[in-house]
């Protein structure tokens, strides 16, 4: 899962991605409204914590721009403990969630995950794409039952298939998934295509049907049939 930090404060900005990156998610951040607001107009994320106050701007109106663009984008604010109206406004203007400082580590990650299983798996812990189980509590992923061993790379890039089943995605869109905006600094994408051969192979020799196709000059496609 790929997030963005907006927040200013800059040891709080490390105690949360330091915490969730060892929770194995990729972590953007921004520390004012200019780099926040780029950093929605340029890529995607799952999930954005959004701090209301940040230097040059409201974190607000970042939300309101983000809503604008990827509506789907779960968002959770980041408050202090007297800003009720900014609160409502927030939840207003379609923020999923909030949490008041000081708050612990512990119960934002169980409301990122909360948010993003509402909004990507309709609050579903099990994704289920026929044969093929995803368990995105526990992070597991069986064929008819069957363990399949993946990297947390190869399980990211099975989940995103999944919640984008039968959608072409781009060599590039699922590099800036996986990766975030470091594949700027990149010279090729090859090592998508081997991500992706990997997790082909060891979905088939579960016993899984080959879904991932390519669309050529594209990128793949997660192919099953309609009532899948």
């Amino acid at each position: 899962m790929k997030l963005l930090i907006i927040e200013d404060n800059e040891d709080l900005l490390e105690n949360i991605r330091t915490y969730l990156k060892r929770e194995g998610y990729i972590c953007e951040a921004a520390r004012d409204y200019s780099e926040a607001f780029d950093k929605v107009m340029s890529y995607t994320y799952d999930v954005v914590l959004i701090d209301i106050m940040i230097p040059g701007g409201s974190g607000l109106q970042v939300l309101r721009e983000l809503k604008s663009v990827n509506p789907k984008t779960g968002t959770i604010i980041i408050s202090a403990k007297n800003a009720l109206d900014d609160k409502i406004e927030g939840l207003e203007l379609g923020a999923d969630d909030y949490i008041t400082k000081p708050f612990q580590l512990p119960e934002l990650h169980a409301r990122i995950k909360a948010v993003n299983r509402r909004n990507q798996r309709g609050g579903q812990e099990i994704l289920n794409v026929n044969e093929i189980s995803i368990n995105t509590d526990t992070m597991e992923v069986t064929v008819d039952g069957t363990p399949v061993d993946l990297t947390p790379k190869e399980y990211d890039l099975m989940l995103y298939f999944a919640s984008n089943k039968n959608h072409v995605l781009s060599k590039q869109t699922i590099a800036e998934h996986l990766w975030g905006d470091y594949v700027d600094h990149l010279t090729n994408l090859d090592f998508v295509y081997q991500h992706i051969k990997n997790l082909r192979k060891k979905l088939e020799e579960a016993g899984a049907n080959n879904y991932i196709k390519s669309v050529y000059g594209i990128g793949y496609k997660f192919k099953v049939n309609n009532h899948a």
